[in-house]
């Protein structure tokens, strides 16, 4: 500002020289930068204000005594505030039914004093303030209010769980107070606050005047009194539930209640939500209570005929609140359920015994004889969500008699499919022996391991208090976000539980799904899961952790298996999914799995549980191991056992020979089923017990079943560490072809990165089993999807069979070492393990490398393919094709020319080439230390 108005007064002083001389003057222009300097200067001092010196502050004149009890008082106040806050920390903290109880206990005592200060002259402070409060506010119906508290103290104490109630309640009465006392008021007269407070307290009240006194001064007397009327009755019918459409129904429902009007057949389920006291009437019981009964003396024969086919027709009805809702059981189903449990059924495993069965066979075939219509049947395992709704009785949990749930079936995954055990026929006789497994070659007969060395589970739990928290939390959120969705059900599992939540119409799945932080933040868990929808149902899945997680034994899911007569000696134990039902996997139809996840998440206890099932279900010439364990500590407990092939391997290079072996064995038998035209290794063998295969004249072999070989490496990353290229050859050959030979793999490991569980590795191992992993880039590795990352660990993990296109979630199944222990010693005991020698025999014959290669075996190996493949041998080559410097390059040509691969250097040129491509399967031979081939 300062420059423009200096630059206009240098204008208009030039002006004024050029209005005088009639020109503009040269010493006007030359003279103006002049000044410039000296305007910045003038500007810069007005915009900087100069400091000017601190004020002194005056001297209080009370000499700060004022300061001095302000700070005491702030003082005082933040230590009160400080014991308050833990106070109500601490209640905040309480058990929420304490709390309830509290409440009721504290509202008891305030109808005791209101009650002694309103109903008798009580003396004192306490007398006084109840008769200005209570008195003042309520005037003549305050003989009204101690009732109220009274009633409002008996409600919590008998109901503490409908808390939802209480909003509903507290906006009822407070319309109903105020509708009445403003009538009263008005019925007494109206007194004002001019004509005294004893004139108040003899009519309504402040409250009485408060909701009559602008009513009368708006609209006069004669139409507030309607409006009073209408607030009366609307807070009547919110405290009692009633909306106004169902107020005939409720009133003819209250004169059955009280005798006045007879009941008929259409009445006859009025009681499902008529609230706690609603229970059913009989038009029967009523017409005896009130003598009008065919026991009566009515006499009339027709209508005796009709009251008894009403009764046999009639039958105990469904609580409709909810779908997904089964009835209740009978007193017969309790005392069959009972027997079933003494018969050791529930904590056995097993089918209840042949007078169980037939108990419980008679009761279905009597109920379904009596019953016109059956009762709608629920999902597997399925658990209904309790009602709400205060007449809503208690559902008994759907499992069936003997409290065995069920197993999961998918045919496509090579589970097994089991039926309701107590629906089948009665066992009278054990299970048939399995000759062709039981005997083998020679004398030797081994007995397997009976099912007593592992230990009995309790039944699972089918429902529990958290699950009902759990349910009452979702539907609180739904409400808040205003999502028109409801919890129909859950299925409870062993560790997660799945409430199945049903949309209303036109709502959007991404409506549950956008609340998946609140729905974590609500029920307390972060390790919340959504699947929308659930398979072959139209409802969303929320799969929240239990708090009470649950254990699953191995012997149970051998027992199942047992019980269900499947014999092949590949099925294996995997544990329990969310349904209830136990998971089992044929893992000749699977038929090779990678089981991954973190450390501690229960990887290990999975490959324990898979070599045990094995030992229990499989002889020594149904199924051969091969152990790979590079930890030298995970499988060292089956050290010994005659399932073994070869001793239990723990050098990573001896385990990428082993999977050599593998690969040549498996070559062997796809030349028997070439030569004998067969196409699978089961067909092959059964044709070898039933005498089908006659071998050529003068064949001096004797053929034999091939049995299944299993080979399980328990940490793949080490095996990968040391002979990458070597190990994922052979899984990749094995993998791709050792199907139909019965060679199958189980890969596991703790690190799932694509370093170690290559793209070729994955797409030739078409199973999955995932445990809890530490990122969702893990998860991707293994199942090719997120939700690994989401697992809780400890046997919680995700199944993804061969053509499955969503996992199943199941937790997995446990062994203990001492089950482990009595297994192994069972085994031991019947037979000595028989080692093949072809399976080292390679290692023994092995020569030393020489000492001038040392650790660049790999490189010169494929420095010498790759100049006799290409016949050229250039050191600036094998810099380029195989990644290494100048010098190590150098040192691959001189081993070369040692070896006589290339010829002598003769400068720049490239260095001829002395071997031909026919010739270089020996050459490499020579260079790993093996026999010519």
């Amino acid at each position: 500002m300062a420059s423009r108005t200096s630059g206009k007064g240098s204008q208009s002083t030039a002006g004024t020289a050029k209005g005088r001389t009639g020109r503009t003057p040269a010493p006007a222009k030359k003279a103006a930068p002049a000044r410039k300097p000296a305007a910045k200067k003038a500007a810069a001092a007005k915009r900087v204000p100069a400091k000017k010196a601190a004020a002194k502050p005056a001297p209080s004149p009370t000499g700060g005594v004022v300061r001095l009890v302000r700070a005491l008082w702030l003082g005082c106040a933040h230590a009160v505030g400080a014991v308050f806050r833990g106070i109500g920390q601490g209640a905040r903290n309480l058990d929420p039914a304490h709390r309830k109880d509290g409440l009721a206990l504290l509202l008891l005592a305030l109808a005791l004093i209101v009650a002694a200060g309103t109903w008798s002259n009580l003396s004192g402070p306490v007398g006084d303030l109840v008769t200005m409060l209570i008195t003042g506010l309520f005037g003549r119906l305050d003989l009204l209010v101690p009732i109220l508290l009274g009633v409002m103290a008996v409600r919590f104490i008998r109901h503490p769980e409908q808390t939802d109630a209480n909003g509903r309640i507290g906006i009822g009465l407070s319309a109903l107070v105020i509708g009445v006392l403003g009538l009263v008021h008005i019925a007494c007269g109206a007194p004002g606050r001019d004509e005294g407070t004893t004139a108040m307290q003899n009519a309504g009240g402040l409250i009485g005047w408060g909701a009559s006194k602008p009513l009368i001064f708006t609209m006069g007397a004669p139409l507030a009194v309607p409006m009073l009327v209408l607030l009366t009755i609307f807070g009547l019918l919110v405290v009692t539930a009633t909306p106004v459409n169902a107020i005939p129904q409720r009133l003819r429902r209250l004169g059955i209640r009280l005798g006045i009007i007879a009941p008929n057949e259409y009445d006859e389920g009025y009681g499902e939500a008529e609230g706690a006291a609603g229970e059913r009437h009989d038009p029967e019981q009523w017409r005896a209570r009130n003598g009008s009964g065919p026991g009566s003396g009515s006499g009339d024969p027709a209508d005796e005929a009709e009251e008894a086919a009403l009764a046999r027709r009639r039958r105990p009805r469904r609580t409709a609140a909810r779908p997904g809702m089964e009835r209740e059981m009978d007193a017969v189903d309790v005392a069959a359920a009972a027997a079933a449990a003494l018969d050791g059924a529930v904590y056995g495993g097993m089918p209840p015994s042949p007078l169980v069965a037939d108990l419980t066979q008679g009761i279905s075939a009597e109920r379904e004889g009596a019953e016109l219509t059956a009762p709608v049947p629920t999902a597997r395992g399925e658990r209904p969500v309790p009602d709400d709704s205060p007449g809503a009785a208690p559902e008994a949990a759907p499992e069936n008699l003997a409290g065995q749930p069920h197993a999961t079936t998918a045919a496509a995954s090579g589970t097994l499919s089991v039926p309701d055990l107590t629906k089948a026929p009665p066992q009278t006789q054990a299970l048939p022996p399995r000759a062709e497994q039981l005997q083998l070659r020679g004398d030797i007969t081994y007995a397997l391991p009976s099912l007593d060395l592992l230990e009995k589970g309790g039944p699972g739990k089918t429902r529990s208090a958290a699950n009902d928290a759990v349910v009452a939390s979702l539907r609180n959120v739904f409400t808040e976000f205003k999502v028109d969705a409801d919890v129909t059900g859950f299925t409870r599992g062993p560790t997660v539980t799945r409430y199945e939540v049903t949309l209303g119409a036109a709502v959007k799945v991404e409506r549950i799904t956008a609340l998946t932080k609140n729905i974590a933040y609500a029920v307390a868990s972060p390790d919340v899961r959504i699947i929308s929808p659930i398979p072959g149902k139209s409802a969303v899945g929320i799969e929240i952790p239990n708090t009470d997680r649950e254990m699953v034994n191995l012997g149970d899911v051998l027992r199942l298996a047992d019980a269900a007569e499947d014999d092949h000696p590949m099925l294996v134990a995997l544990g329990k999914d969310v349904e209830g039902g136990y998971v089992m996997a044929n893992l000749a139809k699977m038929p090779h799995v990678l089981v991954a996840g973190a450390t501690g998440s229960g990887k290990s206890s999975c490959i324990n549980c898979l070599i045990t099932s094995v030992m229990v279900r499989a002889t020594p010439e149904d199924v051969r191991m091969v152990l790979v364990d590079p930890k030298r500590v995970e499988l060292t407990a089956y050290e010994g056992i005659p399932h073994l092939i070869t001793p239990i391997i723990t050098n990573p290079k001896r385990a990428a020979e082993a999977l050599q072996w593998v690969v040549r064995e498996m070559d062997l038998r796809y030349d028997d089923l070439a030569a004998f035209g067969y196409r699978h290794i089961d067909d092959f063998n059964q044709a070898i017990r039933d005498g089908k295969i006659k071998l050529p004249p003068g064949s001096e072999r004797e053929l034999s079943p091939y049995p299944y070989l299993l080979v399980i490496v328990d940490e793949l990353a080490d095996l990968m560490m040391v002979a990458p290229r070597d190990v994922e050859d052979s899984i990749v050959r094995i993998t791709q072809l050792a199907r139909a030979a019965g060679i199958h793999l189980v890969l596991a490991t703790q690190r799932p990165s694509v370093d170690v569980v290559t793209g070729l590795i994955k797409a030739n191992v078409p199973s999955r089993l995932a445990f809890a992993t530490s990122s969702l880039a893990d998860s991707r590795v293994i199942l090719d999807q997120p939700g690994a990352e989401k697992l809780i660990g400890k046997g919680d993990g995700l199944f993804l069979p061969m053509g499955a296109n969503k996992p199943v979630r199941l937790q997995g199944a446990f062994v203990t070492e001492d089950e482990i222990a009595g297994i192994v010693q069972h085994c031991k005991d019947q037979m000595a393990p028989v080692f093949r020698d072809d399976v080292t025999v390679g290692q023994k014959q092995k020569k030393e490398i020489d000492e001038d290669i040392g650790d660049d075996l790999d490189l010169l190996c494929q420095a010498a393919e790759l100049v006799v493949s290409t016949q050229f041998g250039s050191t600036s080559m094998l810099q380029r094709k195989l990644r290494v410097g100048f010098a190590k390059a150098g040192r691959l040509m001189d081993l070369m020319e040692s070896r006589g691969i290339v010829g002598p250097s003769e400068g720049s040129k490239a260095r001829d080439v002395l071997l031909k491509a026919d010739d270089l399967d020996g050459v490499l031979a020579v260079i790993r230390g093996e026999a010519h081939p």
